[in-house]
């Protein structure tokens, strides 16, 4: 595919099937997104890929602190609100998704559910956790947005899918110890990668997008 059917076929993938996808696969993602831009070169990122029995480790670790109720303590704090536009796309897709799926993702309950999904990595043979050193500034953590696209998009064009996750992240200090990541990294987002079960209804609905007219401006 060319590069702009590779950017507006890509969707997130909440339901992936049990195949793994052969490492060299998945290293080629790694390489294809390392020739992402970054601010003056500096290639800030650095990734982990966890599969087999880590990731199940991984998962039982996380599981068990939300069932502790444990703080999340996130390298990156939780937004506490949104601007107006934003709040009011992020209340479509919570009504999109209830009407799918049937499910309430705004109940406390269903956070709970949802973030159980998440720390599963929605079942995929393979997690992938992006970081980088602490002591790098903000811009680093566009330039680490930037590789994820790059990620996202390789994934895509080589019939692999992914979703991008937050709440992946949400245990940053575990995470990092159950993997063998210094401290001294923070963690920036986690993604479940693998081949998308395209029967699952959970898979049936993609976000749509604002009118291009409402963001952009032309001025002469």
């Amino acid at each position: 595919m060319d590069a702009i059917e590779c950017i507006q076929s890509r969707r997130s993938i909440r339901k992936f099937t049990t195949e793994a996808v052969p490492q060299k696969d998945l290293k080629e993602l790694i390489e294809t997104a390392q020739w992402s831009p970054s601010y003056k070169n500096t290639q800030p990122w650095e990734v982990a890929i966890v599969s087999g029995a880590k990731k199940a480790e991984l998962s039982k670790v996380l599981v068990g602190l939300l069932e502790e109720r444990a703080t999340p303590t996130p390298d990156f704090t939780t937004p506490a609100s949104w601007p107006t536009a934003e709040q009011e796309r992020i209340d479509y897709l919570m009504k999109k998704r209830k009407e799918l799926t049937g499910l309430d993702l705004t109940a406390p309950e269903m956070v709970v559910k949802a973030k159980k999904a998440n720390f599963n990595f929605y079942y995929a043979p393979h997690a992938i956790y992006l970081f980088q050193d602490a002591s790098l500034s903000e811009w680093s953590i566009f330039d680490m947005g930037l590789f994820a696209q790059s990620l996202m998009l390789a994934a895509n064009a080589k019939g692999l899918a992914t979703v991008p996750q937050a709440f992946a992240t949400d245990y940053a200090k575990e995470v990092k110890e159950c993997l063998g990541i210094p401290a001294s990294k923070r963690l920036v987002l986690g993604l479940s990668v693998g081949y998308p079960d395209m029967e699952s209804p959970v898979n049936a609905y993609r976000t749509e997008r604002s009118s291009t007219d409402s963001i952009c401006q032309f001025m002469e």
